[in-house]
Formats: structure tokens, C-alpha cells, sequence
């Protein structure tokens, strides 16, 4: 199985399923020298970790990190970092029902026809929790960039059809983690949990948007062809569990805009080039101009429900699919740290990038 491994220098690999020990990360490409703080990393996986509120799932875990190598007295020794998080509560009973059934919308069949074999047990790499190694990755991606200033906020901004109703530039960050929702508004994140809560009770799920905003980038990360910033963030977000669409910038209001209005003018304040707008979103030509980066994730409903679905075997035959076990009926509170960590993945490897080809 290919595909484990994301970036160029700054590159992680990572391993592990579901239901299985434990999963992990190696990251490679970190330079000597950072201070790695073992708590920081604990407060991203707790952002991420399950069973923190009424709207995620109950499963209980600790999601405790522990280095096994690469960092020496509290500082990156250059080598590869190896993390591990261990499995505490994973109850593989609750899915033996679809041993030999293919949930709707899950990757149940098709792992099963591209590898002969596949974990039924939550679906092995396909689960979700997988980007719990992600998150620990993204930690110390975060730690490189906080030494250049550059700072990565995210928050929920859409929960079905509820929406937060604010330009990306007006939003307070700050309250961000002070609601379950993660929503940077209180009064809409409010009205958001209630609905979470109402379709929960119908034994179903919902889908939301998580924005993201990125300051202080400097001019100059991203390559002009294949390479383009805007377009490895779109992969990394679309690599995201439940992912089902990526815009930066204006996105797709732009189609409704004339050129006159869309273009970002360019103006001189005090010696540094600004844009009077930013529809670009901080990134021309695939490189970034020095203007916050921002860009909106979309994310499916969960696709296990607590109710009978119609679906089919192995073997063809008809089948019915009953909810059961322990899920989210909206994954967007939990996936703000994943969107944040992957943002973070992208931004320290292009910046390490361009210090290379210097």
C-alpha cells in the first residue's frame, strides 16, 4: 500500500489502523535544533481526541503521545522523530455485523477489491483516526513556524445549513476554543450544537465548512507549475477524512465578479507591497504575495448512521446495514486541528523549500 507519506522535505510517514495497537508517525526533514515541547503536542491531540463533548464521539481515548526518537533533551536532534499514540478503547465487536457488508459511502468495497483483504474493524486506515498521528506531525510543524511568526487559525464556520455570517478577516480567532463547536462565534456556535444535536436525535448526521486562516507567510512559498502552494494545501486537505471540497480566496463567488472588481491592486504602504483587496487569498501564480492565506474546507455527513441502510455483501447478495457503535454525527468540532495541522505541514515544507534554493 502506497501513499503513507506526505511532503518533500518536511516529510511524514504515517502508520497504524483503527483497531490495531496503536498508530504513529515519522517525520523527516525536521532540523536540529527546535525545541519540541512534549506538552503541545498533547494539547493539539486533545483538541482532536474523542469523547471530549456531547457532540463527538464516546469512544474514550487518551491519545497520549510519546516520542521514541529524534528529540534529545527537549530539542530536535536532526533525526528522524518517531511518535506513537496507543489504542485504549477501540470495541472491535461493534462492527462485526459488516464483516462480510459494505457500508454505504464507507471504503469498505473498494479496499476490498483493490487489496483482496480489508480491516473491518472501523475501517482500518480508512478511519478517521488516523489524522491523530497528523495532528502530533502538524504540532511540531507549528513549533518551526511560530520561530518565523507565521500563525495558522481555523474554526467551524458552517454546520448544515446554520452559517456564520462574517468576512474571514473580521473573524475573532480568539474564540475558537471556547465553545464545543469551535466555532470563533459564540452566539452561532450555540445554534449550531443545537441543530448537532437535534439530527443526532434522529439518529443521523450533518456535514459543515472549517475556514482557515494563515498570517505573516512570507513572499515567496510555492513553486509556479505543478507545485503551486494553493494547490498542495488543496491536497492536503482533500487527503482529510470525510472531505468533500476545497476553495481558497474568492473560490467560486469569483465567477460572479468582473475582472475589474476581482483584481487585487497593488499599493506601497511604508516600503512594503500590500494588496488593497485580497481575493487572491495570499497566493498569485501558485506562490504566496505576503497577504493572509485563506480557504474554506467542506465536509460531509458522517457516513454511519444510526439507522437501517440498504446495501450488499461480498458476495453480491442484498444486505442491510444496521447503525451501531460509536461515531460523530458532525466530525467538523474535531477537525479543526486536523485542518490546522495539515496547513501547517504544507507552509513549513514550502518554507523549507525556499531556504534550500537559496
Amino acid at each position: 500500500m502506497a501513499g503513507n507519506t506526505f511532503g518533500q522535505i518536511f516529510r511524514i510517514t504515517t502508520f497504524g489502523e483503527s483497531h490495531g495497537p496503536g498508530i504513529g508517525v515519522v517525520i523527516d526533514g525536521c532540523p536540529a535544533g527546535i525545541s519540541v515541547d512534549i506538552d503541545v503536542i498533547q494539547k493539539e491531540l486533545d483538541r482532536r481526541k474523542p469523547g471530549q463533548s456531547r457532540v463527538t464521539t464516546q469512544r474514550k481515548e487518551e491519545d497520549q503521545a510519546i516520542i521514541q526518537s529524534g528529540v534529545f533533551e527537549g530539542q530536535s536532534t536532526g533525526m528522524p522523530i518517531s511518535i506513537y499514540i496507543k489504542n485504549k478503547d477501540q470495541k472491535s465487536k461493534d462492527y462485526s455485523h459488516i464483516a462480510d457488508t459494505y457500508r454505504p459511502s464507507h471504503a469498505d468495497m473498494v479496499y476490498d477489491k483493490k487489496y483482496g483483504i480489508r480491516d473491518y474493524r472501523g475501517g482500518g486506515r480508512s478511519s478517521a483516526r488516523e489524522t491523530a498521528a497528523r495532528v502530533a506531525a502538524g504540532a511540531i510543524a507549528k513549533m518551526i513556524l511560530n520561530q518565523s511568526g507565521i500563525e495558522i487559525h481555523a474554526g467551524v464556520t458552517q454546520v448544515g445549513h446554520i452559517k456564520l455570517d462574517k468576512n474571514i478577516s473580521d473573524i475573532n480567532w480568539a474564540e475558537t476554543e471556547n465553545n464545543i463547536i469551535r466555532c470563533p462565534d459564540g452566539e452561532t456556535a450555540k445554534k449550531m450544537e443545537d441543530y448537532i444535536m437535534e439530527v443526532k436525535k434522529d439518529g443521523d448526521t450533518i456535514g459543515g465548512v472549517i475556514s482557515c486562516h494563515i498570517v505573516n507567510v512570507p513572499v515567496g512559498l510555492g513553486e509556479p507549475v505543478f507545485d503551486k502552494l494553493h494547490a498542495d494545501l488543496a491536497k492536503a486537505m482533500l487527503s482529510i477524512n470525510a472531505v468533500k471540497g476545497f476553495e481558497y480566496g474568492s473560490g467560486f463567488s469569483s465567477v460572479s465578479m468582473r475582472g475589474s472588481e476581482h483584481n487585487d491592486s497593488w499599493e506601497n504602504i511604508d516600503g512594503q507591497l500590500t494588496t488593497k483587496t485580497n481575493y487572491s487569498g495570499g497566493i498569485q501564480g501558485g506562490i504566496s504575495n505576503g497577504m493572509p492565506i485563506y480557504f474554506n474546507v467542506a465536509f460531509k455527513p458522517v457516513a454511519t448512521i444510526m439507522k437501517d441502510q440498504a446495501s450488499v455483501n461480498s458476495e453480491g447478495e442484498a444486505s442491510t446495514v444496521s447503525g451501531k457503535g460509536r461515531h460523530d454525527p458532525c466530525v467538523v468540532p474535531r477537525a479543526v486541528p486536523i485542518v490546522e495541522a495539515m496547513a501547517a505541514l504544507v507552509i513549513v515544507d514550502h518554507l523549507l523549500r525556499m531556504r534550500v534554493n537559496r
